[in-house]
């Protein structure tokens, strides 16, 4: 599904298939047998969903035929669950610190089915907002409405494209732009265009002040690469000829067909031109702290990305 300008899109559909995706490689994860993290909700996603691309990482046993011609497909595909792991557990442990600290109110940009509303341990009088499309918010509410889960916080829900004015949709919700706040943008940068991100990280600039901090997965230096898109383009384009032949009701998902391919600024200078004390962590950095460092022989497959996590400090 090619984007479009100001395109919207169901859970089931473009960017919104994508945070299904995200929560399939969370279940795999959190029923494997010594799981990073434990995200009970992400199969309750998956079964409201029903069966689709985004179960990639969850679908039985590769067949064999599919496994010879590829065979560190099934390694590649272990690695970005992996991947998706560390992810979940570097944006759960920078809210809990940011709590910690005493920071009261949050903000999830792009929250898709991001349960931590319902799963981490919130205290007393702390507000999460989730800004996302309307649909995709709305499926993730009455899915665990229906499921009897309950928020662990005041979460407010808002409903908006981040494209469109969303600092006065939070203003509107509630949020409190003179308090400090802590800020995640997970699995976002690549589904906006340059120009969007330069104008959503004014935007929180706009809006946090001294004792804020942010969270963010940026792309890494390899992105625009062009041998990198070629070899990746490549290799699932092989993946899905031979899903294709051997068994072709599996669909292979390809989501970078729904990134913007364009130069832009890297995010932890950003960072640090605007007043903000920034630490980055290279993926492979992050994922080896956490004990899953990629074989060797997929470590090209697995995102080069920078988790930039930074605290305002003028």
């Amino acid at each position: 599904m090619a984007r479009t300008e100001n395109d919207t899109w169901e859970i089931t559909e473009s960017v919104g298939a994508t945070a299904l995706g995200v929560a399939a490689s969370r279940a795999a994860e959190t029923e494997s047998e010594n799981p990073l993290i434990r995200d009970p909700f992400a199969r309750v996603f998956l079964d409201a969903a029903g069966d689709g691309v985004w179960n990639w990482h969850l679908a039985p046993e590769l067949p064999a035929e599919v496994v010879e011609a590829e065979p560190d497909l099934p390694l590649h595909m272990r690695s970005m669950v992996d991947y998706m792991a560390c992810r979940t557990a570097f944006f759960d442990a920078f809210f809990v610190d940011a709590t910690r600290a005493g920071i009261r109110q949050a903000v999830i940009l792009a929250a898709g089915l991001d349960a931590r509303s319902w799963r981490l341990p919130w205290p007393d009088g702390t507000t999460v907002f989730e800004l996302d499309q309307p649909r995709v918010l709305e499926f993730k509410s009455s899915t665990l409405r229906n499921h009897g889960a309950e928020p662990t916080c005041n979460r407010v829900e808002v409903p908006v494209d981040l494209r469109q004015d969303w600092p006065e949709a939070l203003r509107q919700a509630g949020f409190d732009a003179s308090a400090p706040s802590a800020w995640s943008a997970e699995g976002l940068l690549p589904y906006l265009p340059a120009a969007a991100q330069d104008l959503l990280f004014e935007r929180v600039q706009s809006l946090t002040v001294t004792g804020s901090r942010i969270a963010v997965e940026a792309l890494g230096p390899n992105f625009m690469a062009p041998e990198t898109r070629a070899t990746r383009r490549a290799r699932m384009d092989r993946v899905r000829a031979l899903m294709a032949k051997a068994d072709p009701q599996r669909e292979v998902p390809r989501t970078d067909e729904l990134w913007y391919f364009e130069e832009r600024e890297d995010v932890g200078e950003w960072l640090r031109r605007h007043g903000w004390d920034v630490t980055v962590t290279p993926s492979p950095e992050l994922m080896a702290g956490y004990g899953r460092k990629p074989p060797k022989e997929v470590e090209d497959g697995v995102p080069q990305n920078l988790f930039v996590s930074a605290q305002r400090t003028r």
